[in-house]
């Protein structure tokens, strides 16, 4: 256990898109709430929401939602964790147990949900507090880097493909094959889907395949709607970094009943003839991220399966530099900063 009086190094955002190297004071766990050691935190796209000011924050905020990390102190009443236990927080910061939702089993949808690195101190920070219902626990053979950006680009497609109801043998196209969509071929693959990726250029097919794909699909050189057709019609899309129209293009590519699942957060609406819908019981959904026990399984298949992300590895001291290359979109695929 460390002492309250002393400080830790932290990055934390002070007004909109302006990001500041500063030290904060140490806490101590409210009831409910663990003390963690942050060794590694994820730069992940939704990070922006916090930076640039697109929530509602208070100021100033430490961004950060794939974090990993030891517990040093347990907060009163938390039970099924211990001090010096390696464990993981992700965008979902921990639910209620109480309201509605949670009592239907659905706690990604808590009403009273707070956001890591939105609504309190995320993990840009050598120590953070988190909820202990919002715990996920690592795998003793991930390493701290490698399991970061599971908690939360991991557990976003694992989660959706788990919850989609296609079956093994199914064609699954995953749409953009970048930073969640890299991961999500990796996993429709070892799940036992025939996968086809869908991306622009020829050397996004050839990395495609070297991550499991069957099928790759140029969408500058042929309508994707065709393409899917050609190959039988997709069970499912995972639309992972399309805007509306890229989702939109992919509906007619479905089979009667298929789904287009949308990850991926654009402005751009989602225009859709309605007889594209119903006429082969087509649909399109959402999905937000997983709750902890499916990121608890994330980590395990991950491990079991061997599967990754492409990582650049940044110290915290250079997390505004990793930020900003991050925005720019020239990470391949996702940064994570080591403590």
């Amino acid at each position: 256990m460390t002492d309250n009086t002393e400080s830790y190094l932290a990055v934390q955002a002070v007004s909109p898109g302006k990001l500041e190297l500063t030290r904060k004071q140490m806490q101590a766990p409210r009831p409910g709430y663990v003390r963690i050691k942050v060794e590694a935190c994820g730069v992940c796209h939704s990070d922006a929401a916090t930076v640039e000011g697109a929530f509602p924050i208070a100021w100033p905020r430490v961004p950060g939602h794939e974090v990993v990390g030891k517990i040093d102190w347990i907060g009163e009443g938390v039970e099924g964790w211990s001090v010096g236990q390696r464990v993981g927080v992700g965008f979902l910061a921990g639910s209620c147990g109480h309201c509605a939702e949670c009592r239907s089993g659905h706690l990604v949808n808590c009403t009273n949900q707070e956001f890591t690195g939105v609504h309190h101190d995320g993990g840009y920070a050598e120590w953070m507090i988190a909820k202990a219902s919002g715990l996920m626990s690592i795998p003793d053979d991930l390493t701290d880097v490698e399991a970061a950006p599971l908690l939360c680009a991991g557990l976003t497609t694992f989660s959706a493909l788990r919850n989609s109801g296609v079956k093994a043998g199914d064609l699954v196209a995953v749409v953009g094959i970048g930073g969640l969509g890299h991961l999500a071929v990796q996993y429709a693959r070892s799940m036992g889907y025939e996968v086809a990726a869908i991306g622009r250029g020829a050397a996004v097919g050839e990395l495609a395949k070297q991550l499991g794909a069957h099928h790759y699909i140029d969408s500058t050189i042929e309508p994707v709607d065709q393409a899917l057709q050609k190959i039988g019609g997709a069970d499912l899309v995972l639309a992972t970094a399309s805007g509306g129209k890229g989702v939109a293009d992919t509906v007619k590519g479905l089979k009667p009943r298929g789904k287009t699942i949308v990850l991926g957060a654009t402005p751009e609406p989602i225009e859709l003839a309605s007889g594209d819908l119903f006429f082969k019981e087509r649909s399109v959904a959402g999905a937000l991220t997983g709750d902890p026990a499916t990121g608890d399984t994330t980590l395990r298949f991950s491990s079991l399966f061997g599967i990754s992300a492409m990582i650049e590895e940044f110290p915290l001291e250079r997390a505004v530099e990793a930020y900003q290359k991050m925005m720019h979109g020239r990470p391949r695929f996702r940064i994570v900063l080591k403590m």
